[in-house]
């Protein structure tokens, strides 16, 4: 019996055939989007929100961008330079330049200038990156909390993401992403937290936030 739910099948008609015939509209709506899409450029990548998983979606594509033989770029800013997982797996590959240049989260440090300095000094290396098509891939890794705490002018940021070679792609991540870096973004993803094993109580584990 239907329930009235448009996708449920009529009475004596095949269920199979109904979903074979939803499955090829749904494909020729899918190839059509896929048909019009022919520019070929570098894309700008925005990760933010409260949820976690930014940085490991950014690293996520450094590994396929690695299975496609690409030269990757990484600048973490705000994070310690403790052991992370991630570091010490990419920085085997001579295809990644890999830089840590955080003195740790702004709430461990609690020195203003310092937190500053530290991101000047990584946003130089940064810069130099996205001056490099060598560099097919680069990540600016919370680089979005620097720019929310004014540790670099979000102007320069900007004029430096605008101005980086035609095919390099950059992906940012971090919480709190300015409207302005939304704005000039091909892809933005805002992820939301529904729970957190530390809210239960449960510590960071290695390979999992570490």
């Amino acid at each position: 019996m239907s329930t009235g739910d448009p996708e449920d099948p009529r009475p004596g008609e095949d269920p199979a055939a109904r979903h074979r015939a939803r499955m090829q509209r749904r494909k020729a709506a899918v190839d059509a989007r896929i048909a019009a899409a022919t520019e070929q450029r570098g894309v700008l990548l925005v990760l933010t929100g409260n949820g976690k998983g930014k940085s490991s979606s950014a690293f996520g594509m450094v590994a396929r961008a690695l299975g496609h033989g690409m030269r990757v770029g990484v600048v973490q800013f705000i994070k310690g330079k403790y052991a992370t997982g991630e570091k010490a797996f990419f920085r085997r590959f001579p295809e990644v330049s890999f830089h840590v240049m955080g003195e740790g989260f702004t709430w461990e440090t609690q020195d203003r200038e310092r937190d500053v300095r530290a991101a000047a000094a990584a946003w130089e290396v940064a810069v130099g990156m996205l001056r490099e098509s060598a560099f097919a891939l680069v990540v600016l890794d919370e680089l979005n909390i620097a720019l929310r705490y004014r540790y670099l002018s979000l102007e320069t940021v900007v004029e430096a993401l605008r101005s980086r070679p035609a095919a390099q792609h950059v992906v940012v991540t971090g919480r709190g992403a300015p409207p302005e870096l939304i704005e000039i973004a091909d892809t933005v993803t805002d992820m939301h937290g529904v729970k957190h094993a530390l809210e239960a109580g449960v510590r960071a584990q290695r390979g999992i936030e570490l």
